[in-house]
């Protein structure tokens, strides 16, 4: 069996320099992410024992970002056959700046549980960035100890609230009530802020049609296996071109099942406040605490429902830490599939649309019966978290059938 080799992480300004100068290593694999100074435009993944010498290397960067340069010009036919021509025109399309305020009438909400390390990293680069929220509260879901509260304070700029009552949604819930701003925006412990994260999404609520957003979420690491299955297969990156989802995609997509889970990431969302209001808060009977997971995902399905819109903003950008080890990877996967079971019910309960059972109920097994058929019979890579991921579905089932006449609190 082949021992897994490590992917370095590299972030390549094309705006600086025209390719990366070091020359690649053959033992390991390199997960590449281009950027036109604080933009990221692109990524592409070179494999351990690729052979990539520097002409071959520019034409797989030329190639990975010349799709983002046909969304800026809006001109689907835009090429760069050289990367001498992509940097001139990512360099004509980024010529202009903005003056931008140093401070956003947005609030952050981070909530947390038992992990004072990661959330000291992560309020130390939310509290650096140029531009600031006018404030940044830390909900301390029911920690075992004084470590988050002790780390929370340690940060003057920092609003600190227990929750005693465990359960993400229920923290979210509790962080979107004692926001004082007009943009609540989410984001994990597990996360590193980019300078520009804050500006760019209040940016993104200047069009006053978008109720909430999701932004760009990158790999920290790729150090070990389970992070690069998770990057591989299960990513929070949805890309780096800007997405609307809106009644267009509601009603294409409404009778085989509306996919909001391809909107984006929990660690990188955010709602006009406004918005709890409209449609209701956070559903507590999903995510960390109860089923498992996509409480995010149930509640833009809702927003969609109610006839909003969700803008996907790929220049919003946090760095997300994946979990290092199988065994904590085949976790995560199970509660993933255990909440997208249960959420896909409950939104089927409430809304009806038919979709929903499809896709849960024929889509779904159609899709892992020719999973088990493809990886059988060593089940490495792709299909190691196979079996978790068909239990955790099991699960989501009972998991509904006992609480579906539990008030979900988010109204």
């Amino acid at each position: 069996m082949d021992l897994f080799k490590p992917y370095q992480c590299i972030h390549l300004n094309l705006a600086e320099q025209e390719t990366w100068l070091e020359p690649l290593r053959y033992d390991q694999g390199y997960y590449v992410v281009l950027w036109w100074n604080e933009i990221p435009i692109g990524h592409l993944f070179v494999k351990p024992g690729e052979e990539l010498p520097p002409p071959a290397f520019e034409k797989r960067v030329t190639h990975a970002a010349s799709w983002v340069l046909q969304h800026y010009t809006a001109n689907a036919s835009a090429q760069a056959n050289t990367l001498y021509d992509l940097r001139n025109a990512f360099r004509n399309i980024f010529a202009s700046h903005e003056n931008i305020p140093a401070i956003y009438d947005v609030s952050v909400v981070i909530c947390t549980k038992d992990r004072a390390d990661s959330l000291r990293q992560c309020l130390y680069s939310l509290t650096n960035l140029p531009h600031k929220p006018v404030e940044i509260i830390v909900v301390d879901n029911a920690s075992a100890d004084d470590r988050t509260r002790e780390t929370a304070r340690a940060f003057p700029q920092v609003t600190y609230i227990r929750e005693d009552r465990a359960g993400l949604d229920i923290a979210r819930n509790t962080g979107a009530q004692a926001a004082t701003a007009s943009i609540v925006l989410y984001t994990d412990d597990d996360t590193v802020i980019h300078s520009q994260w804050i500006a760019e999404v209040y940016r993104t609520f200047n069009d006053p049609s978008i109720a909430a957003m999701t932004g760009l979420v990158l790999a920290a690491e790729l150090d070990t296996e389970a992070q690069w299955i998770f990057e591989r297969y299960w990513p929070f990156n949805r890309g780096f071109i800007d997405k609307c989802y809106d009644q267009t995609f509601v009603d294409a997509t409404r009778s085989k099942g509306i996919p909001v889970w391809t909107i984006g990431a929990g660690a990188n969302m955010a709602f006009r406040k406004s918005i709890f209001t409209a449609t209701g808060y956070f559903d507590e009977r999903l995510d960390v605490g109860a089923a498992g997971c996509n409480g995010d995902s149930e509640m833009w399905y809702r927003v969609l429902a109610a006839g909003y819109s969700i803008q996907y903003n790929p220049r919003a950008v946090v760095y997300h830490r994946h979990r290092e080890t199988l065994s904590a990877l085949k976790h995560q996967i199970f509660f993933y599939m255990r909440g997208f079971t249960a959420a896909i019910l409950i939104q089927y309960k409430r809304f009806r649309h038919r979709g929903d059972l499809l896709h849960l109920f024929i889509a779904l097994p159609k899709y892992y019966t020719w999973l088990l058929l493809r990886g059988f019979p060593l089940y490495r890579g792709r299909y190691t978290t196979i079996f978790r991921e068909l239990h955790g579905i099991f699960s989501g089932l009972i998991f509904y059938l006992k609480n579906r006449n539990t008030p979900s609190n988010h109204s």
